[in-house]
């Protein structure tokens, strides 16, 4: 099931059932899990954990180096989540010390389409989907269930929250509150991510709570000190609204508004 044309360190630690397709290089220190399917033209350098799964398709990079000036070789991680898939020709580049926590994270059950770019220090969330060729800066931290349409992309240090939707070609320049739609560039909100919650089986009295949330937040004209201070009710309640709330309140960029108000 690997193939004599790859090449594997000798320092690789190669799990039962792994299969690696010709041309592939798996590097020092890198670990692949039970099951990982590796296919040609494969490039993984180490430090490199690869959890059981996972798919490679071929010309994905994982583990390189980044670009970033303040990289100084010093050794830094990646980490793929269990039953991950990674189509053609992404890259998943290490953290970096200087600035960073020293590794990229990436969680279980994502699917990245072809040519996504995921940066260093990044740390996404399980169940994950990035369309063609959708980026994540440095230390872009996503939630889980998030969704990326295509070529859409997310600058440094931004927060994305859980089971948001980020519509296609997107420039995100803002955090994403949780449950939330975005688009355009720059990016501005249009509404709560419904069509996702539906898919998920969320309830009724739940949709009508994140949506009574996000009035609160989006259309009553209240601070952000306002708004959350009206949700603390709700957010005892339930679990959505005040992951909802969260998401608002750590955000350090400050989050998208509407278009009126990403004109200000």
């Amino acid at each position: 099931m690997i193939d004599g044309r790859a090449i594997i360190d000798p320092s690789a630690v190669i799990g039962a059932n792994v299969t690696v397709g010709p041309w592939s290089i798996i590097g020092a220190d890198v670990e692949l899990g039970d099951g990982v399917q590796i296919a040609s033209h494969v490039v993984i350098k180490g430090p490199t954990k690869i959890g059981a799964g996972v798919k490679v398709f071929q010309f994905a990079t994982l583990g390189e180096d980044t670009p970033a000036f303040a990289f100084e070789g010093e050794e830094t991680f990646c980490e793929i989540g269990a039953n991950t898939v990674i189509r053609e020709g992404v890259t998943i580049h290490r953290g970096m010390a200087k600035g960073g926590i020293g590794r990229t994270v990436v969680g279980e059950n994502c699917l990245l389409m072809a040519y996504v770019h995921v940066g260093h220090d990044c740390l996404v969330g399980n169940h994950v989907v990035m369309a063609n060729n959708a980026s994540l800066a440095g230390h872009v931290v996503v939630g889980d269930y998030a969704n990326f349409g295509g070529y859409s992309g997310i600058p440094q240090f931004r927060h994305i929250g859980a089971y948001t939707h980020i519509a296609a070609m997107s420039l995100v320049l803002k955090d994403v509150p949780a449950y939330m739609t975005v688009s355009g560039n720059p990016a501005v909100a249009v509404g709560l991510n419904t069509e996702g919650m539906k898919r998920r089986g969320y309830s009724k009295q739940t949709l009508s709570a994140l949506r009574d949330a996000h009035r609160i937040v989006y259309r009553k004209g209240l601070s952000i000190a306002e708004a959350l201070a009206e949700l603390t009710e709700a957010r005892a309640v339930h679990p959505e609204v005040d992951a909802f709330a969260a998401s608002i309140e750590s955000s350090e960029w400050g989050i998208i508004r509407g278009r009126a108000a990403a004109k200000d």
